[in-house]
């Protein structure tokens, strides 16, 4: 049965709550772990391992999870992840040794709650209205960014980390309990798909045979590669390259949140109403070329704060228009593996982007970030404009 379009919607609100809370927490421990890594001996290189271990331990749980969700519904999966973040943030409150640092990593392979949150809300979207949904859900990313920054940057210098993480641990649970509460068992009303095994490599792969998901799936790896070794080794580049400290960062960190809050709250639901998707991707990857050449050009924290407009403008567009493309282009069954698929391609970019980003990090500075965007996303874009974008296959 159908819910009512006000119980759909009273869903989607605490969802978007749930998530938001998550973000939050998440970077409270960005704005920790940098500085307890560096406490406990880390140099650029073992972060980047760090950092690689997260992304290795992501992208080999997303996938499953995705599945997990469209097999088990959606207040499982959740639950899941809620779970598994009071877990880390424990861990992380009790690690004094590099030992525990890589340990504390270990739950981040059940930690997908955004995924599970957009999978919710492509679930109990109407099909023209999923690309500004999934849009709101980047909204609460921002809040959630700024509120985290702020956070973890206060917490942690006048209570020490060992609060932050604590703190956030008990955020977590609270989310536990909203999602316990309030999110139904089974999001979907259509029926599972052929087969209810979670580790079925067949069924995850077999999305891939849909019109159009190879492609936008390959164009949202390559071109989401560059920026995403720029997101990994910021907050290196925020401690020596604009000599940031914790609490400086967790403003800039706050600023990044507000141009992000703007632009998916206001301006990406008025653009999905006026252009097709594939002109938005087009739009999307171009100005990201653009970007990285500003990028390499930079030389202060006041170049950086002038970029992140037109950064966060493309890397905005980009990621809910792929999602929105992938999510209409299989049946509403798959939804959930194929937007854990889509958080793989994130946990992809974190795995490669620490090793790559530190080493032209060492050799190249700064600047190499930026060039490589650039040509990398000039050629994407000549390919999207060869093949004409590519228009929306009807659901099957």
């Amino acid at each position: 049965v159908t819910p009512p379009p006000a119980a759909k919607q009273k869903v989607i609100y605490i969802t978007y709550l749930v998530a938001a809370l998550d973000i939050t927490w998440l970077f409270l421990q960005f704005s920790i772990t940098p500085y307890l890594a560096r406490r406990l001996g880390f140099d650029t290189i073992w972060f980047g391992y760090l950092q690689t271990t997260v992304g290795v331990i992501q992208l080999l749980g997303g996938p499953i999870y995705g599945r997990f969700a469209d097999v088990f519904g959606a207040r499982a999966a959740l639950s899941v992840s809620c779970l598994a973040s009071v877990v880390y943030f424990l861990l992380l409150a009790v690690a004094d040794n590099t030992f525990m640092l890589f340990v504390h990593k270990l739950p981040a392979v059940f930690m997908h709650v955004l995924p599970g949150a957009q999978m919710v809300v492509a679930d109990l979207s109407e099909n023209e209205k999923r690309a500004d949904a999934l849009g709101k859900l980047g909204l609460c990313f921002g809040i959630g960014m700024i509120a985290g920054s702020s956070l973890g940057g206060t917490l942690s210098t006048r209570f020490g980390e060992k609060f932050a993480a604590s703190f956030a641990a008990v955020g977590s649970f609270v989310s536990l309990l909203l999602v316990l509460n309030f999110i139904p068992k089974q999001t979907k009303i259509h029926t599972k798909g052929s087969s209810n095994s979670v580790f079925n490599l067949g069924e995850i792969m077999r999305l891939m045979k849909f019109p159009g998901v190879a492609k936008t799936f390959t164009v949202k790896i390559i071109s989401g590669l560059p920026a995403g070794i720029f997101q990994v080794m910021f907050s290196i580049i925020a401690i020596n390259f604009f000599q940031l400290k914790a609490e400086q960062n967790g403003y800039l960190m706050a600023y990044f949140g507000i141009v992000q809050m703007v632009i998916q709250g206001a301006v990406i639901g008025r653009l999905t109403s006026r252009f097709s998707e594939s002109s938005l991707l087009m739009l999307s990857v171009g100005i990201s070329s653009l970007v990285g050449l500003a990028q390499a050009m930079m030389t202060n924290v006041f170049h950086f704060c002038l970029i992140v407009i037109p950064m966060m403008f493309s890397l905005s567009v980009f990621n809910v228009i792929t999602d929105s493309m992938l999510t209409k282009s299989v049946s509403p069954s798959d939804t959930g593996t194929m937007l854990g698929l889509c958080a793989s391609v994130q946990s992809l970019l974190r795995t490669v982007g620490p090793t790559i980003g530190g080493f032209l990090y060492e050799a190249y500075g700064v600047p190499s970030f930026g060039y490589i965007q650039c040509i990398i996303n000039a050629a994407v874009f000549s390919f999207l404009l060869n093949t004409g974008g590519r228009s929306q296959p009807n659901r099957p």
